[in-house]
Order: C-alpha cells, then sequence, then structure tokens
C-alpha cells in the first residue's frame, strides 16, 4: 500500500510539473533570423556547425520539402541560457509502415511487399502525421539542444521541456503535433536529462554511432594499413586493387554545384533503400553545406572513371573530429565493385590526413564499419506522447522495436 501510494503521489507531482511554468523566459520563432542574433551566438559558440545561425538558415532555403524549422531561446533573469532546435515533419503512413516491417530479419523490401499489398500501400501514403523532433533529421549526435559555457544543463533540461510544449501548442493551427522525439542523447547523460522523465519522456536505444578512434601515430594512411592485422590488412589492399583493376580512380570533386544533378541521382539510389527515410535531401543541400564549411573542413571524394562517377563520400570536419557524412553509389556497378567499402577506406585517409582524432561513421552498416576499427558509441532517442493514454502504450511499442548491435571486431595487430 505504502508503494502504491509513494506512486500515485509521484505521479500526481509529475503531472503538476508538466502542467505549471518551469520558470524560464522563452523567445521562439520559426526563423533562428527572427531572435537575437548576438544570444543565439553566446549560446552556441562552442557547440556543433549543425547549431550555428549560418547552417541553420541554410536549412531553411534547402532543407527538405517535408520539413520545417522551429528555433527558441530559453533565458533565465533576462540571460540566455540555452538554444533549442526543432524540427516538425509530415510523415506518410507508407513511410512509417515501411519502418515497421523492418523488425523482421526477411529484409525490408520483401516484407513490406509481402505484408502490404497495392492498395494497402496506396491508401497508407494518403495518411499524414505531424512529428516534433529536438534535433536534425539530416545529422546524428545532440544538435537540438545547446547550453551556455557557463549553465548547469541539468537544471535546464525542464526549460527544453517546456520550449518543446510551447512549439507543439504554438503549432497546433498549422495541425495537431502527437509525438515529440529528443534525439541522439548519449546514455551516459541520463544523469542530466533525468528531468526530462518528470515530463514523461522515456529514453529508447538505437543503433549506435560507429567511431573510428585515430591514434597519433598514424600520420598517413600507409601507417593505418601497417597497424592492421594481415587479415584485414589484405583486404583493405584487394578493395583498393579491385578499383584500380576497374579503371577507376579515387579523387576529391573540388566543386559539388555543377555536379549536384548526379550526386543526387547516387544519393537517391542509397537514400531509396533505407528502412527509415523520413526526410530526403535536397539537391542543393551538399553543394549549400559545402561552401559554408569550406575546403579545409569538408571535402567530397569520388570513384570516377571517364568522365562519370559511380561513387561518393562527403566528410565534413570539426574541431579534431570528423564525420563521415552522406554518400551514395552506383548498385548497379556496386554488385561487381566493392564501392561502399573503397569509400569508407577513404574517409579514413582523409581523416588521417586532417590529423583528427575520432572519426564518426553514423549508425548504419555496423559490420564494415567494425571491420575498420571503429567501436559503438551508444544513442538513444527521448520519446512523449502528447495524449497520457497512449504515451503509455507507445513505449511499450517503441521498447519492443529491435536495433542493430554493434559486431565485435578487431582488426589491429596484438
Amino acid at each position: 500500500m505504502k508503494k502504491l501510494l509513494a506512486s500515485w503521489k509521484d505521479a500526481r507531482e509529475r503531472h503538476r510539473d508538466r502542467h505549471r511554468p518551469t520558470g524560464f523566459q522563452f523567445a521562439a520563432a520559426d526563423s533562428v533570423q527572427f531572435l537575437n542574433g548576438d544570444h543565439w551566438d553566446a549560446v552556441t559558440e562552442s557547440s556543433s556547425l549543425f547549431l550555428q545561425r549560418s547552417y541553420l538558415g541554410l536549412l531553411e532555403d534547402f532543407g527538405p520539402e517535408n520539413l520545417e524549422l522551429k528555433c527558441s531561446l530559453i533565458y533565465k533573469e533576462n540571460k540566455p541560457l540555452a538554444a533549442v532546435v526543432a524540427q516538425v515533419i509530415n510523415i506518410s503512413g507508407d513511410r512509417m509502415l515501411r519502418a515497421a516491417s523492418t523488425v523482421s530479419k526477411e529484409g525490408t523490401g520483401n516484407l513490406w511487399k509481402k505484408t502490404f499489398g497495392p492498395a494497402a500501400r496506396k491508401a497508407s501514403a494518403r495518411i499524414r502525421d505531424r512529428v516534433l523532433v529536438c534535433g536534425n533529421l539530416l545529422s546524428w549526435g545532440r544538435h537540438g539542444v545547446a547550453f551556455a559555457p557557463d549553465a548547469d544543463p541539468a537544471q535546464l533540461w525542464p526549460g527544453v521541456a517546456e520550449a518543446l510544449y510551447r512549439i507543439r501548442r504554438a503549432e497546433k493551427l498549422a495541425g495537431e503535433t502527437n509525438l515529440m522525439l529528443l534525439k541522439d542523447i548519449s546514455p551516459d547523460a541520463d544523469k542530466d536529462v533525468v528531468a526530462l522523465r518528470r515530463f514523461s519522456y522515456r529514453p529508447v536505444s538505437t543503433d549506435p554511432d560507429m567511431v573510428l578512434t585515430l591514434r597519433p601515430e598514424w600520420s598517413s594512411y600507409k601507417d593505418y594499413l601497417a597497424s592492421l592485422d594481415g587479415k584485414y590488412r589484405k583486404g583493405a589492399l584487394q578493395i583498393a586493387k579491385q578499383i584500380e583493376n576497374a579503371g577507376c580512380r579515387v579523387e576529391h570533386l573540388p566543386d559539388l554545384e555543377p555536379n549536384a544533378a548526379r550526386l543526387q541521382e547516387l544519393y537517391l539510389q542509397v537514400q531509396e533503400n533505407a528502412a527509415i527515410r523520413p526526410v530526403t535531401l535536397h539537391p542543393a543541400y551538399l553543394p549549400a553545406l559545402a561552401r559554408l564549411a569550406g575546403g579545409n573542413n569538408f571535402k567530397c571524394i569520388v570513384i570516377r572513371r571517364g568522365d562519370d562517377f559511380f561513387g561518393f563520400v562527403t566528410l565534413l570536419r570539426e574541431s579534431d573530429s570528423a564525420t563521415g557524412y552522406y554518400i551514395g553509389f552506383d548498385r548497379t556497378a556496386a554488385q561487381e565493385l566493392p564501392l561502399y567499402l573503397r569509400l569508407l577506406h577513404a574517409v579514413v585517409e582523409e581523416a588521417i590526413h586532417w590529423k583528427c582524432r575520432r572519426l564518426s561513421f553514423g549508425r548504419t552498416a555496423l559490420e564494415p564499419k567494425a571491420r575498420l576499427g571503429a567501436k559503438p558509441e551508444p544513442m538513444c532517442v527521448y520519446v512523449r506522447h502528447r495524449h497520457p493514454t497512449l504515451n503509455f502504450f507507445i513505449r511499450k511499442l517503441v521498447y519492443a522495436i529491435p536495433h542493430q548491435e554493434a559486431p565485435e571486431r578487431n582488426p589491429f595487430k596484438a
């Protein structure tokens, strides 16, 4: 009985927390350009490029068609303490059903076609739902919240929850937003985000980010190859030889804009095969990002034969970290050539050339990235539905969705 009473009391207090102000002050807008630029810069000065005003302006101009950007500043006693970036997306029913079909080992395409006939797929495409995402659907990592250098994140997460609540309520005229997500939070940060639980957010594990730690003694790609065990080194050399014997060469693409159509074509061949694809890149997005980041911090590497190229990968550098960003390749050519694996090795080579200490590969294709020496860094998403009753069932559902576990691989010499 004591446990029951304590549970009931805690539930009542959590309900009160969700329905009273946190004591913070807020400024919210449909564009980051409408907010105080100096205040935004003061909060995000040490944050990722994906939280900077310049990038958010780019996203407003060249973002996916089904994405709307929302920005908010959180204040205490008129001092800016946190910045929040949210995205409202419209997702069709067929995309949600396709995502749900990935729980089988049978393969997304076959299960999707077998489970849902043409009529069901056509009907589900007419169903639309709005989702509020705190974060960036075009990247991975905590790109939805930035805290001022002297702020205490643990004290500010209730303000983040209220900022998202205010954004959702303001969006009611445009359509009901039922599901809210805080994207890509490290499980190690749970002590800081524990306040979110009082606002009915619950963590859900996702596929990990595969990260390769670049050793200080690797001054070149040859040093990396020399550190590999014989089997893995032989495999890497064979991949490079196959590409070379096919008459292909690996090179940098200095100007993306004249090649934007081909880049988009190759990107779509990979993206359309993805199990979950809530958004699709605008053709001008990567060229615009290349201009914004500059040649010292953004690279596009292609596998070329003659005047055409069959594959590309983009890289982004921030401080001493590199990110293997978007990739695309010709799936027909990939049946005969190891395009994807060669592009992964090109990413390693460029990150070493940049003298980075950390290389993030993202959350797909865990096996080949583990064979490169990358290790998993866990990530989770905090989920909440606006209806308390549905929130209970939503949590049960998302907990049941499996995620990939990275295989144990150690390609380096003992």
